[in-house]
């Protein structure tokens, strides 16, 4: 009877505070800019798991490899967006353009291998 007091004690707090309590798969400190339960991977995993089993090379794919495989790209595509932004906001625009994209290729060391890429 203790373990399901803590939840709900939890979530008590949480309402006090005026957040929501953090559930499975979510993870904790998502504020209100997170309007739903946030999903570990936001790519669909049997997308990235059909686009690894194209590869004639690979035979089998985990669900664990998959899973890192769709965060990576996340976390990639993540990265060069707020990259790319912040020449978007240097041009005063909201919107991200090819030019943006190219900049932030060009000027930063860790994009270096997507040279000449985007011809």
């Amino acid at each position: 009877m203790a373990a399901a007091a803590v939840p709900v004690a939890a979530a008590a707090a949480a309402a006090a505070a005026g957040s929501e309590p953090a559930g499975p798969g979510e993870e904790a400190g998502a504020g209100p800019q997170c309007p739903g339960p946030a999903r570990l991977a936001r790519l669909p995993l049997a997308r990235v798991k059909a686009l690894v089993k194209a590869d004639p090379d690979v035979t089998l794919a985990s669900q664990e490899a998959v899973f890192v495989l769709a965060r990576a790209t996340e976390l990639f595509v993540e990265t060069i967006a707020k990259d790319a932004y912040v020449y978007a906001q240097q041009g005063k625009r909201k919107t991200l353009q090819r030019k943006d994209l190219d900049n932030a290729i060009e000027a930063i060391d860790e994009f270096a291998f997507l040279e000449g890429t985007l011809d």
